[in-house]
């Protein structure tokens, strides 16, 4: 009898480690077939039968030459006169935006000469003033042309005397 104890509680003792095997394998499973039916949702749907459309390539900027700008910088009293040479261009989109400039372009000069008049020598010194210029006159230009926008103003030439 002391046998039959024994036996049946041997197989009392392994029965819940062997559910609890049963129950690890059964959630693994699960778990494997939950990450790959996510898997294939994100990574394989859509991609069937239809066609993507292809990205058109990026069509090429426009350039607007700005007439020349001569113009004396601002100085103080007892200074020599310093004088400041411009040829600058506008990249802009596209044509059909290049066309609703061309006609604000008296504006957009004198937005400019009224702008550079006021610099100084010192204002224009190193890239960063060249960078700070090419910013200001930017913002004008798109001030002058609202709602058009260009994307930059490039610098031809820039002497100053």
């Amino acid at each position: 009898m002391a046998d039959e104890d024994q036996a049946e509680d041997g197989a009392v003792a392994q029965a819940p480690k062997s559910k609890r095997k049963l129950i690890i394998i059964a959630a693994s499973a699960v778990l494997l077939l939950t990450a790959a039916g996510g898997g294939w949702f994100f990574f394989m749907s859509g991609h069937g039968d239809e066609k993507h459309a292809e990205a058109a390539p990026p069509k090429p900027p426009v350039f607007l030459d700005v007439p020349e700008l001569l113009v004396n910088l601002a100085h103080l009293p007892g200074e020599r006169v310093a004088y400041l040479k411009v040829k600058v261009v506008l990249e802009v989109k596209d044509a059909p935006l290049m066309a609703q400039i061309q006609p604000t372009m008296p504006r957009v000069t004198d937005l400019f000469q009224t702008y550079l008049r006021e610099l100084r020598p010192s204002d224009l010194n190193g890239s960063i003033g060249l960078f700070r210029l090419r910013e200001e006159l930017t913002r004008r230009v798109n001030a002058a042309n609202s709602p058009s926008q260009i994307n930059a103003v490039l610098f031809k030439e820039i002497v100053i005397q």
